[in-house]
């Protein structure tokens, strides 16, 4: 079963400093709680990540996975998982626009486990995640 979610939040930040903070992957053990170590395999040539291994924990579950970047200047960024040993699929985006006062966000994500989980279950994580997404970015954003 293939869960999605969408949340879209603002950020006190230029679209640049935001954009600055996602590709600062190897930050992510410092304010995603469910990343517990990053590193980064390969990068394109402007330095940005393009293949990153991350060891992940949820609700009880350890998930080893490799993801690829794809980049977008400061408008957006995507990634897509290429091997997991929990799931199945991951797809994310974030896609980041001004406004008057920062930058608005827009985060979407679909995960898929590789054996079948009580829907509950998956949709728990994918809450966390996208909580994740809106608050540990904002505040990580905002701190810097």
């Amino acid at each position: 079963m293939t869960v999605t979610g969408t949340k879209e939040f603002d950020i006190k930040a230029t679209p640049a400093d935001v954009m600055a903070a996602i590709v600062a992957v190897e930050d992510l053990p410092g304010w995603s709680g469910p990343h517990k170590s990053v590193t980064v395999e390969s990068r394109f040539d402007d330095g940005r990540p393009n293949r990153v291994r991350a060891d992940v924990s949820a609700v009880g579950f350890t998930d080893h996975q490799i993801t690829d970047y794809t980049w977008n200047g400061n408008d957006s960024m995507s990634w897509s998982l290429q091997d997991s040993t929990l799931q199945a699929v991951q797809e994310g985006t974030y896609r980041l626009s001004p406004t008057a006062t920062g930058t608005r966000v827009h985060f979407d994500l679909a995960l898929k486990p590789k054996i079948p989980l009580p829907g509950f279950v998956v949709k728990k994580v994918l809450g966390i995640a996208m909580d994740t997404a809106s608050k540990g970015l904002t505040k990580f954003v905002e701190s810097r």
